[in-house]
This record gives structure tokens, sequence and C-alpha cells, in this order.
């Protein structure tokens, strides 16, 4: 099951470049493996080109060495491109030769200057990032954009990009203050608004500096009259070489404007001093509801008279999706349901301003407006008032771009003429006849986008795998491109050109040229990110057409189809980027998040996974067949000693890179949870890990991971002694040097015998349960044990009995049975099937008996409702409710006691997976007269055995100090409903939390 690379023969001159960089004194990483590449190869866009290698520069000279490289005559076929969230949907940042990534090591906020109200920061600096720095300070980061939490601030700089809110904030340009750039031969460019004395010196310079400023003027000065009729009167105007801008209102000369938009085909921008505002103090959102989608972009023009900050619109598609999202029980409230009129449009009308009294006059006039207003059919509308409300339903609008993607089948929305900008004033009519065309050709789309500035987001829905259908990309282009030029409007309104640049020179007609010289001076040869915007005069190398490169679905299509539709969570990923979420108080993707390496994310892992299954094909590996038929582990034990053997002289396999992606995964499954389209990398990756030691020996810590729960509870008639062997010092030394594992559990040591005779507690068998009467049936529970609680946490197993006694029912203790959730995590998929049937069969008898099943902790739990699920042959396995969940049920409202002051530190897989769970916590305090807020968290970084295991000491560490360590000294006791939370706090800081339970046993009348 050997994953062959395939050749590449890239230019000569590659491997030499590096090996210059490498001696020239640079200091960040230069990777050349088939791993990074492969991640690299892709972004939110159709296609996919293999770069040669990635450099990851550590500062603004690393970038200089990799410029002044570029400048030397050996190397004027070198090709770079510049990387920053690599959330582009045009393939702006791909390449088929060296990427630059920038997000990696210059991500730092440099100043922040609150009474000029300015900041400094590097080019990978995260939008929201920077607006998180800047909150404490009453300041923000203007330009909005739908992938705030992955897109740098680099990237929005090369794109120019802007969003919801441009009509009153403006584009990223009009943020920039001034930008550092490296131009090609390693020149450092200070680029800011300069008056003519300036001008004139900086003309007069010498080197590629005082060429790029004299070809500006130059082209500014004759070329006025032609780029004033040429440049549009749009919100949306070009993004790239912005020559209508050169000179600012003020009349100076800003080489900011062409820079700006540039897509990283002029230089290396590696820092920005940006305006900044203050904060709305008052929002409200208005949500108005339409019958229909075209009613919702006709109201558009009368409802901008009452000049709102913005107005976005989703399309009953979308809104659709939102519905089935993890988002939607946070914002359904502001979208009743009706079923007889179902809402098929909707437009989010936002006000904003710093006195609430004047807002709200502006948003009754509004609503007037909409009272007495019959020119359109509207359901209705409702209210979202203030910061966090807004921001509520502001979320599920962000997550429209990811949720187009996440339909069934592989007919599904692509983006390639989805930023179209037209003159907001015939937006409508645009649509129309854009929707006409589509129509033309069969095709389904979903709809989303800025009203106000005329932009709307069409993605049309295609097989990208199906030839026939790729190949209507191209027509597809060519017909919108013409229909928005014949309205007055651009091809590329908000996400710049990339790939679509071969529209350009018709576009621009006469001054395309222009365009071509001020490329020249900036970059001769044609070396940074050719084939977008535009070439330099005389290149052999012309624009690059939208069908020009290889398209995701042209490899997608080599992959059986058999095996296409038994991996959908991974082949599906369409590069969309909310796992890049920087922000560490997130969950999603924490391993991300402390490498800060893509191969670590979902959508990296995604990638390779899908490559390798591409490669398997090739090699003519049938993996199905090779999961199917097994051979027993003492038979192939003689041939993974080989495979073991060769890979330790240096075999080449792709699949021991994809291997380390995989084992780097904490298994967590926020990724699932969190992600728009459902990428599941614990399910791909445990299915890859059981395929990879079919052919390779596994470590014996796996063996011990998988068995532990089958062992724990023989060793547990013992505890003094396990716990004796556990500490010493020899066994310590012989688990984490030679086996792996650190900082092991200890058995309990609790009476559990007492609590259990205390609470007259049954054992749970279908004849002691159907004993009962059905009164009795109400007020009993089975309580489905897991390793963890009960042999570890024994006494927490303990209170939640002694809490159901105390609420009147009676507990019956389901027999133990090893759950298996480590058997799938470590890919032992086989001795997993047979617990989960083992399992599921005696739970379904247990449930049948009409008593419900309550386990503890959420992480083995919630296997019962997901894992088990998938097991081949096992017809389903009855809900086991997690324990907020039944004392939704059963804890009667009592009066209030003396209030305690809690925080809720939830498990990761419980709220991303079941997002309304820590809502019922909350609800469960409240009934008790007690006030428990959900702290916002990332990964405590334990994750099951992750954090036990020695390779994964320092991430493991690094995850629990960027969330969980910030957060325990807060006002306020910390509660954690997961036990290797609980687990990982214990052992980073020697202090013990308690969970949610304990606090509700405490306050609980009797």
């Amino acid at each position: 099951m050997i994953a062959q690379l395939p050749t590449v023969a890239p230019s000569a001159n590659y491997p030499e470049f590096l090996e210059a960089l490498r001696s020239s004194g640079f200091r960040g990483q230069i990777s050349a493996d088939y791993g990074t590449r492969t991640v690299l190869a892709t972004d939110n866009s159709i296609y996919q080109r293999l770069p040669q290698a990635a450099v990851f520069p550590l500062d603004a000279d690393d970038v200089a060495r990799v410029a002044t490289l570029m400048g030397d005559p050996r190397f004027q076929d070198v090709k770079l491109t510049p990387r920053g969230g690599g959330t582009g949907t045009n393939g702006q940042s791909l390449t088929d030769g060296i990427v630059v990534d920038l997000s990696r090591h210059m991500n730092k906020i440099l100043e922040i200057n609150v009474e000029e109200r300015w900041v400094r920061v590097q080019a990978g600096t995260v939008k929201d990032q920077l607006n998180a720095a800047l909150k404490p300070h009453g300041l923000f980061f203007a330009p909005e954009l739908s992938t705030s939490n992955r897109a740098t601030v680099g990237g929005m700089i090369n794109t120019d990009a802007s969003g919801q809110g441009s009509c009153t904030y403006g584009k990223t340009r009009d943020h920039v203050l001034e930008l550092h750039s490296v131009l090609l031969g390693g020149e450092r460019l200070h680029s800011l608004p300069i008056d003519d004395a300036a001008l004139e010196q900086a003309c007069a310079g010498p080197g590629r500096v005082g060429e790029v400023y004299r070809m500006a003027r130059e082209i500014q000065e004759t070329q006025a009259e032609l780029i004033e009729t040429t440049f549009p009167k749009l919100n949306r105007c070009l993004t790239g070489y912005d020559l209508a801008h050169l000179r600012d209102e003020q009349g100076r000369f800003n080489l900011n404007s062409v820079l700006c938009g540039a897509e990283g085909s002029l230089g290396y921008v590696v820092e920005a001093k940006l305006n900044v505002l203050p904060i709305p103090k008052y929002a409200v959102l208005v949500n108005v509801r339409y019958t229909s989608f075209m009613d919702a972009l006709r109201d558009a023009n009368a409802l901008m008279a009452h000049k709102p900050l913005s107005i976005e619109t989703v399309d009953s598609r979308v809104l659709m999706l939102a519905m089935k999202d993890i988002v939607w029980h946070s914002v359904a409230e502001y979208f009743p349901a009706d079923p007889e009129r179902p809402t098929l449009g909707i437009n989010l009308v936002e006000f904003c301003g710093d006195e609430p009294a004047e807002v709200n006059a502006r948003v009754q006039a509004f609503v007037e407006h909409l009272q007495a207003d019959t020119s359109v059919e509207r359901l209705g509308h409702t209210l979202a008032e203030g910061a966090e409300a807004v921001t509520r339903v502001y979320v599920m609008r962000k997550r429209s771009v990811g949720l187009l993607g996440n339909v069934e089948g592989e007919v599904r929305p692509q983006p390639f003429v989805e930023d179209t900008a037209v003159p907001p004033e015939q937006l409508a009519d645009y649509i129309a006849d854009f929707r006409a065309l589509l129509d033309g050709y069969g095709l389904t789309y979903g709809m989303f986008g800025h009203v106000d500035a005329g932009v709307l987001h069409v993605r049309p829905a295609l097989d990208m795998k199906d030839p026939a259908q790729a190949a209507l990309v191209k027509p597809i282009s060519d017909a919108v491109a013409a229909l928005t030029k014949s309205y007055g409007g651009l091809l590329w309104g908000e996400h710049g050109k990339g790939l679509r640049s071969e529209y350009v020179p018709e576009y621009f007609g006469k001054l395309y040229p222009a365009l071509q010289r001020l490329k020249g001076a900036f970059d001769p040869h044609n070396q940074l990110n050719p084939g977008k915007i535009c070439t330099p005069p005389g290149s052999a190398e012309g624009l690059t057409p939208v069908d020009g490169v290889t398209l995701r679905g042209d490899l997608d299509r080599t992959i059986d189809e058999r095996v296409w539709q038994d991996f959908p969570s991974a082949v599906h990923c369409n590069g969309n980027g909310a796992c890049y979420n920087y922000d560490p108080n997130d969950a999603m993707c924490p391993s991300w998040k402390a490498t800060r390496e893509r191969q670590h994310s979902p959508k990296g892992r995604a990638s390779l996974m899908r490559e390798w299954l591409r490669l398997q094909g090739e090699a003519n590996i049938d993996v199905l067949a090779a999961a199917r038929n097994k051979v027993s582990w003492l038979k192939g034990l003689p041939a993974r000693l080989r495979n073991n053997r060769a890979r330790s002289q240096g075999q080449e396999d792709f699949s021991h890179e994809v291997y380390d992606a995989m084992a780097g995964c904490l298994a967590c499954k926020s990724c699932a949870g969190q992600c728009p389209i459902k990428v599941n990398v614990p399910d791909f990756r445990s299915r890859f890990l059981e395929l990879y030691h079919g052919r390779y020996q596994r470590p014996l810590r796996d063996y011990l991971i998988g068995s532990l729960e089958f062992s724990i509870p023989y060793l547990a008639h013992a505890p003094g002694l396990y716990n004796a062997v556990m500490g010493s010092k020899w066994v310590t030394w012989l688990l984490a040097d030679k086996i792996g594992m650190v900082d092991s559990p200890l058995i309990s040591r609790f009476n559990f015998q007492a609590t259990l005779t205390r609470c007259r507690v049954g054992v749970a068998s279908v004849p002691a349960l159907r004993e009962l009467t059905p009164a009795q049936r109400e007020r009993s529970i089975v309580l489905v044990q897991d390793a963890f609680t009960r042999y570890f946490e024994t006494p927490l197993l303990s209170a939640f009995i002694d809490l159901a006694h105390r609420l009147g029912h009676r507990v019956f203790l389901a027999p133990y049975s090893a759950n298996g959730k480590p058997l799938h995590v470590q890919g032992f998929l086989g001795a997993f099937a047979k617990a989960a049937i083992r399992n599921a069969t005696q739970l379904k008898a247990l449930a049948d008996c009409g008593v419900p099943l309550v386990g503890l902790d959420p992480a083995m739990t919630l296997v019962y409702r997901q894992e088990y699920q998938k097991v081949p042959g096992l017809e389903g396995c009855p809900k086991v409710l997690l324990p907020q969940e039944w004392l939704m049920d059963v804890l009667p409202a009592q009066a209030p006691t003396a209030p305690g002051n809690f925080r809720l530190m939830a498990h990761c897989t419980e709220k991303t997976n079941v997002p309304a769970s820590t809502r019922q916590w909350e609800q469960v305090f409240e009934r008790l007269g007690l006030k428990l807020v959900t702290e916002a968290t990332g990964c405590c970084g334990m994750s099951g055995t992750y954090g036990h295991e020695a390779r994964n000491q320092e991430t493991s560490r690094t995850i629990f100090e960027q969330s969980w360590a910030t957060k325990l000294d807060k006002e306020g006791e910390p509660l954690a409903t997961g036990y290797s939370c609980r687990s990982q706090v214990k052992r980073m800081t020697e202090r013990k939390m308690r969970h949610p339970l304990e606090v509700v046993l405490q306050y609980a009348q009797r």
C-alpha cells in the first residue's frame, strides 16, 4: 500500500534556488515535502496547482532574502506567489512555483496608537485577531469579511477586500495609511500619500523604487482621461492596479492605490499601518422576511433611503442550509417559521450609532415604512437589539459561503462568477437576467450578498468531477462577464481577479498597456504571481485563462467512485478555511492553532487524505477491499516488520506524511460540528490508521490505549497495588521513554459500594426494568457507565447517583461494558465494531423497557449517537442522554438560593456537536436560582488520551496555555463537563475542577 509520489519535472532552477536561499541566512522554514505542497495546492476555489515548495519567512529580512535571490539573473525563471490565509475563491495564491507563506510567523500586532487611531501590523495578522486586540480600546478595523476569523491583513490588502458595511466604511485601501513592501531584488518600499515635492524626490531615486514611482506618475499624468472613463463609479470599483486613485482627495500621490488589490503581483506586502475607527456603541438589526428572493432584492432600493449601515440579503437556499447548521439554534428566534407562508428571502438591515435613542428613532421610522409600504410583499420582521444579538445573526450570515457547499450529492455550488457588482439600482433586473442565464443551462444556485453595494454572490451548482459539467465554467464565465459589463458592472467586484484575469484586457481596453507597463516596472520578468491581473510588456507568458489550470475535479474524477462515496467527509472539503479560525477561545481545530502548520488542520488533513486516496487508485490499490479483507494480526506481523524496517531505512511512502498529520489530530470532533461542510477528521482518520497499520506495525502505546477500557475493571480490584506500581519511578520511566505514555491516571479508591447501598441502586436488566410499574419507570433512570468516571473519577459518578436519588429517581446501573471510543480513535475499527454491536444490543434491550438511559462523560456518551451509527451491521443505537438533557426533564424550579457565580467550561465535543448543551446547563442552574455563564474556551489540550502521549506533550501544553490557562482565574468558579478537561487542569495546575453536577447536588432541594 505504498503511496508513490507523482513525478513532477520542475525547472532545474528551483532546487538550486532553494539551496541558495538556505545558504543566504534565511531563518524561516523551507518545505519541499509532498504533504506541504499538497496542502498548499488548493484554496477556496475550483483550482488545484501543485507548488514546487513553500517557504515560511520569519520576518521582513527573510522576505528580502527571497526577493534578492529572485533578482539574481540565474533565477529569472523562478516564480513565487505570496500566501496569507489561503481563502481566496479565484486561485490568487495558487502557483506551480514557490509559495511564500507570510501567515505562519509574520502575524504580530506591532503597535496600537489609541489617541491617533492607527495600528501597525505584520501581513499575517488575522482581521479578527486585530479587532480582538482593538476592542478594549473601543476601536475596530472596519472592512468586514465573512472569512474574518482566518483572513490575514496581507490577504485583505492584496485583494482590496470589502464586504458588509462597505457603503459606509469603504474598502481595505480606504483604511491603509502606509505599507512596507519588499520588491523584486530585495529593495524596500515604504509607500504612503506624498505631496508633489516628495513625489519628485521619489521619482529621482535610484533602483526599482525610483523606476516604480516614475512609471506610476507617467501613467497617471498621461492616461488621466482614459482612467476616468474606464474605472467604474461603483462602491466596488476595480480591485488591483487602481490607477483612478493614484491621487487622493487632497491631491497627494499614493502608490498604495495600485498595491492594494495587486494580489502579490507587484511585491510582497510585509507590514501595514492602518486606520481604525471607534466601535459604534449601539446597533439594531432589522431582519425582514419575504415570500420571494426577488422581492427582497427589489425592496433594497427603498430600504437604502433610510441610510442604514448595511443591507445584507440571503436567499431561501442558504437559509434552509443554515437551519440545519450548528448556528441555527442561536438565531431561530429572529426567523419564525410559518409552514403556510415560508420565508424565501431575507434582508438584514443594520442601524448603528453611539446614542441608543437616536438609533431607535431611526429604526422606528424604518419599521413604520415597512408597515406602510405595500410595494412588495413582506412576511414580517424582527429586531436583534444590541451588539451580542446582532453578532449572532451575522455569524449565520458569515457562514453562508461555507454552507452553500454543504448540500447532498455531488452537484455543489462552485465559486467562479460569485462576486459580480453592478449599480445597486439595477441589481434586481441584473439578477433576473443572471438567473435566466443559469436557468438556461438547467443549473441550480445559491445567492447572498451586499445589496446596498450592488454585489451578490452567486454560485452555480456543478459536479466538477463530470467533464461535461466542468466544461461549463468557461462559457458561463464568458456570458456572465458580458452580462455584467452590459449593466455597467464588474465581473470581479469583491474577491479579486486571480485566475479570472483573462477578462482584464477586454475590460481595460486601451488602458491595458498602461497596466502592463506598471507591472513591468515592478516585475520585468513576470516572476511575481504570474498569470494574474496582467503581464509585463513582451512577456512570453500570457494571462492564465479560467480553464487553463488544473481543476480539483480533474484530479478528483480519477478517484474510484466507490472510494469517493465511501469517504465523503474527506473528499467534499471545499477549502473554505473555517478550520483556520485564529481564535484561541474557539474550539475549532486546536492542533492547527498550536502548530500553525496547515497539515494539522481539517482542511489540510482532508487534502492529504483525498490525495492519498487518489494515489492509491493510481497504484491500483483497492482501499475498500483492503479494509474488508484484513489479515490476522499474527499472519500479517512478518510483513509489517519488514515494512517498518524499510521505513527506517528511508523508503519513500507518502503514507508516512499522511500518518504524521493524522497522528497530530486530537479527535475532538470540533470540525465535525463546526465545519460548514461537516468535514469529520476523526472519522476518516480512524479509517486511515486502520489501513496504515495493516502495512506498518503499531507502537505498543496504541495497544495499551485501545485495551484500557477492557483491562481497567480487573486492575481496579487492586487499586492500591496498581497505583503504587504506576507511581514508581521505573514504571514512569518505562512508560515515558519506551512506550510513550506520561501522567497515567490513578484508580480511585472511593467506596462506591457504599453509594450503591445507600441509594438502593439496582442492576439494570430487562427483567428488573420490566417489573417496574409505569409510574416507577417515570421515576427511574439507567446510568450508562464509562471507564473514566467509573474507575478514575468515582466520586463524581457517586455524586450523580446521589443527585438522582435526591430528585426522587431510582438509579439502575447498566452493566459495565467497554464503550470502544479509544479503539475508534486509534483505528482498531474491527474491535470497535464488535464493542459497538455488543453495547448497542444491550442498550436497546434496556431502552425498550421505557426507562431513559443517561451517560455522564460527554465524549463517551456522544459516541453512541455518532460513531455507533456508522458501524456496518448495527441497526442504530438508542439515545443516551447527557446529564443536562435529563435534568431539563426532571429538575423542578425552586426558590432562589444564595446565588453563586459559576462559569461553564464545556467539553469541545459536547459544545460543538450538541450546540444546545451549554444553554441547557445554564437553564438547569436557573432552576436552582443560580447563575451560570458559559465561558468561551478552546480545547484544553487533553482530548481523551492525546495529552497522555509523550509525543504530544509540547503541543498539549501549548493548547492548554492558549485558552484554558487564561480563563481559570477569572471571577467565578470554573466548572468543566469533560473528564479529560478536569484531568488536564489538574495535571497542568494541580487544581481540582468540579463538574456542574456537583454544584447541582449541592443546591438541589431534598
